[in-house]
């Protein structure tokens, strides 16, 4: 097992892709952006920080043996695939599509006036060439009640959508101000503040767009900083 410890990732020296249509910030090597050092976290492969503006988005793509999890933050997505599901993601909305043996799908924002900004991540699943899935999943009366709630679990949290990984476990949460949390513990936990700010023990404070990377830690404490934050945070193997 490797040395406790945490590496803190700050949102200006993370690589940024942007075009006409897009703002994107990425966590981990992707498309272009390669790095041989920044591939992954533990399971976490994908943590795109993005904003697509009005009227364009992601076309028709294939994936395959993936988890896509996907968290809007403003504005709408849609989304369509070629199994046919189809679905409007919004804020509080946790989102899945498992790959599996392959899936085409493509990310739209359906507004003619306004961007949707969301952050879309990836595991690794335990199981290859499953049968393609998708899950929708309402999950704002949870997050009303503070704290930190699963999102997305491998492990059968109530009130999560599922993902075909053991593993890993996305919590969220969307802290007001002062607001003290114990950080989920696993061999490798990454910390996302998607907006806002927050303190992370032994770690110092964290901004919008910030992450840190812990790597068997164990028990450590957040605390929201004066205007709340909202964060996500992967628990893995």
């Amino acid at each position: 097992m490797s040395e406790p410890r945490i590496v803190v990732q700050r949102a200006d020296s993370r690589p940024h892709t942007n075009i006409s249509w897009l703002d994107s910030r990425h966590s981990f090597s992707f498309g272009s952006h390669w790095d041989p050092n920044n591939t992954r976290h533990g399971l976490l492969l994908v943590n795109n920080d993005d904003v697509v503006r009005a009227g364009s988005g992601f076309d028709t793509h294939p994936h395959q043996d993936m988890e896509i999890v996907t968290w809007v933050l403003d504005g709408e997505l849609e989304h369509k695939d070629s199994e046919g599901n189809r679905g409007i993601l919004y804020p509080g909305l946790a989102q899945r599509m498992s790959a599996g043996t392959g899936i085409w799908h493509s990310e739209m924002n359906p507004s003619g006036d306004t961007d949707v900004h969301f952050v879309q991540m990836w595991v690794l699943p335990d199981t290859e060439r499953i049968d393609p899935s998708y899950q929708q999943l309402d999950i704002n009366g949870e997050l009303a009640k503070g704290g930190l709630v699963p999102i997305a679990s491998g492990q059968g949290h109530d009130a999560a959508i599922s993902i075909r990984q053991r593993d890993a476990v996305l919590w969220g949460g969307r802290l007001s101000t002062g607001e003290r949390v114990r950080v989920p513990d696993d061999r490798h936990v990454h910390v996302f503040v998607a907006r806002g700010s927050a303190s992370l023990e032994h770690a110092g404070e964290l901004s919008t767009g910030d992450a840190a990377r812990l790597f068997s830690v164990g028990d450590v404490e957040l605390v929201a900083g004066v205007d709340g934050a909202e964060v996500l945070v992967w628990a893995t193997a």
